[in-house]
């Protein structure tokens, strides 16, 4: 019997940035339990490019199952879906489904939340920065989650959020986390992907320190990360093609992993911090288990205006 044919579609400069590192660990190790996976960069910024870029892969390789890794991928699967019915897709952190595409997603809203109530606890200057790139959903309900996270911690805290428009850009990134440092910011949550480098030499420029997303960066940088929201979508890569080959993938249906899976999601912090701070952690992290604590999706607040600031600051 012919293996299935597997695409996994990461967005994004080949070889950059954490969540694709995650996705491309995700389909290496399904390559390892045997399945036959293909892996497709594509860097088009746009959801139309995307879309035009899933449409070229469909229609010169026919996939069985392509998995879009990422938020980024809801508008161009949403988009062409519909012109390969012999297709079945799967999308990671995303949200659209349909009578050929599944969802499956890490909650990266629950570390995010646990890493906003540690920053409402640490901070000394009082002001708290979030940086990410672009307005896709996972990015929105971190951010969402991460300020409910500080407003819970108890403390008045001052928030500055932005998001600076492209998810892969150092330069960019750069500007924007000094501008965060300059307004005040002592520690950011950067949900961000190639351009992180640019985070970190702002982090390294100043004082303000970094909690991180996706991977423990805590582990792989300690100089610069404090705490890492961990949420190892990877895993939604290589838990999709193995349910689809064993037809246990549903068209339609959307499945979510939590902090109930500390392999997937949890917060790490450094051991300093999980000395001072990791008590009232877990009690947040409890909370979110037994269902006490709905999680705040939306936020409703102001956002940073970075590149003004820029201007004026000193």
């Amino acid at each position: 019997m012919k293996a299935a044919q597997i695409a996994v579609v990461l967005f994004g400069p080949k070889g950059k940035g954490s969540f694709n590192e995650s996705g491309l660990a995700g389909a290496e190790r399904a390559r390892a339990l045997g399945h036959a996976v293909a892996v497709h960069w594509v860097e088009p910024i746009s959801a139309d490019e995307r879309a035009q870029a899933l449409r070229a892969i469909c229609a010169t390789s026919s996939p069985d199952l392509l998995v879009a890794h990422g938020g980024q991928g809801d508008l161009p699967v949403a988009a062409v879906h519909g012109e390969f019915p012999g297709t079945q897709f799967a999308i990671t952190q995303g949200g659209f489904t349909g009578f050929n595409t599944a969802s499956v997603e890490v909650l990266q809203e629950q570390s995010a939340f646990l890493a906003g109530v540690l920053a409402g606890l640490a901070t000394t200057s009082g002001v708290v920065g979030h940086l990410s790139g672009e307005k896709v959903r996972p990015g929105l309900k971190g951010r969402a989650a991460f300020a409910h996270g500080l407003r819970a911690s108890g403390r008045p805290c001052r928030f500055l959020t932005l998001f600076c428009g492209g998810q892969h850009d150092p330069e960019l990134a750069y500007r924007a986390a000094s501008a965060l440092q300059r307004a005040g910011a002592d520690l950011v949550f950067a949900m961000i992907d190639g351009g992180r480098a640019g985070v970190n030499q702002a982090c390294r420029e100043g004082p303000m320190k970094q909690i991180g997303n996706v991977l423990d960066w805590v582990a792989r940088d300690p100089e610069v990360f404090v705490a890492s929201a961990v949420a190892d979508s990877g895993r939604c890569v290589t838990s999709a093609i193995d349910d689809f080959v064993h037809g246990r993938l549903t068209p339609g249906s959307h499945r979510a992993v939590g902090l109930e899976s500390p392999d997937t999601v949890r917060l790490v912090m450094a051991p300093s911090w999980e000395t001072r701070f990791g008590s009232v952690i877990e009690s947040f992290r409890s909370r979110l288990l037994k269902g006490d604590l709905s999680l705040l999706t939306e936020y409703d607040g102001e956002e940073f205006d970075w590149q003004h600031a820029q201007v004026g600051a000193s």
